[in-house]
């Protein structure tokens, strides 16, 4: 009897396993055709953003409309609910969450890093530790062949010539990564000016964007600036190495990038990795985010668009990883990328997960 039951049984649960494994096809197989997505913010990863959302929409007929207006806008528009993912270079601060209508999950997509370039004679190879950079900043380090310069660079010949920095006018990630470095290796810097997207700057000249602080930088004699990785690598722009928390002098690339990051990231991946306490890590590094609603009803969303963001995020951060190499992106370690499934498993819509577990 117990033999015939369980052979009865078989064809049922068959059945069951059936119509659960075709639900989560269908899931995973919508026909996205016509849907489009809404974001905008950071500046920064907008070149690579651009080739993605591209790419996805070859791939999935999904149309993704990102305006590139920066990490403040792109915070506030999902805030205020005109988009369905905002993009930023800094993360939210528990504040910001705390004000929000529900619950926001930061998905880290990549990293990048502030370069330090310079216009001197012949543009020789720099290096520079934190107390340097902080005093220059400061405008406390005034000439090119300071002694103290000189003792970090005893091979090459500096010039008589004096220090013009050269910085954003705009508000922007890129000047909040630099200032949020700055802040943790320099107490006079976070005292006097502290971090932020926008600056009360101690001395320099102001230009907007990097084109406008590269135009600073190639025109003006003695000049120095913090620019986007990317952009100085696209500009054959000069960079200097930059001595870390371990002692080493690293030159910024795509590898020693991706390196700030190899240590413990919390769950949340809400972590300032400027001043890495990895060995080989560029100092001067940073994710930069999407930031979604943890339950996507609140928005003006459908079940459709609801799914087709979710897959979205999950192909950025997995098979979409492959193209930001060559676009000088630094590719997200195996941690992060752990903790970004977790994430994205807490995605709901209608109170529903989105994504099986």
């Amino acid at each position: 009897m117990k033999k015939l039951i369980l052979l009865l049984a078989i064809p049922l649960i068959l059945i069951a396993c059936s119509k659960k494994e075709d639900k989560q096809i269908q899931n995973q197989n919508l026909d996205y055709k016509g849907v489009e997505l809404l974001g905008a913010g950071a500046t920064f990863p907008y070149p690579l953003y651009s080739k993605l959302f591209d790419t996805f929409y070859n791939i999935e007929n999904v149309k993704v409309n990102y305006q590139s207006i920066g990490s403040g806008g792109g915070i506030r528009q999902l805030l205020n609910k005109t988009v369905h993912f905002g993009a930023t270079d800094a993360f939210m601060t528990d504040e910001e969450i705390s004000n929000a209508p529900k619950p926001i999950i930061h998905i880290p997509t990549c990293l990048g890093a502030d370069v330090i370039t310079y216009n001197l004679p012949n543009n020789p190879q720099l290096s520079l530790t934190p107390d340097l950079l902080a005093d220059i900043f400061l405008g406390k380090i005034t000439n090119w062949n300071d002694p103290r310069i000189k003792k970090i660079n005893p091979d090459i010949k500096l010039p008589n010539l004096h220090i013009v920095v050269v910085h954003r006018s705009d508000g922007s990630g890129t000047t909040f990564i630099f200032s949020d470095y700055l802040s943790k290796v320099s107490q006079e810097w976070e005292k006097k000016v502290g971090r932020g997207k926008s600056l009360n700057w101690p001395t320099g000249l102001g230009g907007k964007g990097n084109e406008g602080v590269s135009g600073l930088v190639k025109q003006t004699p003695g000049s120095i600036a913090y620019v986007e990785l990317i952009y100085a690598i696209g500009n054959g722009m000069p960079v200097a190495a930059i001595q870390n928390k371990s002692g080493n002098f690293i030159m910024p690339s795509i590898e020693s990038v991706s390196q700030s990051a190899n240590i413990e990231l919390p769950e949340d991946t809400r972590i300032s990795i400027t001043n890495t306490d990895a060995p080989q890590g560029y100092p001067i590094s940073s994710f930069t985010w999407l930031i979604i609603y943890e339950e996507l009803n609140i928005l003006k969303i459908n079940e459709q668009q609801a799914n087709a963001l979710i897959k979205l995020l999950w192909w950025m951060t997995h098979d979409g990883q492959k193209l930001l190499e060559p676009l000088h992106y630094a590719p997200l370690p195996d941690a992060a990328v752990k903790n970004v499934e977790k994430l994205l498993k807490k995605i709901k819509f209608n109170g529903n997960l989105i994504l099986n577990k």
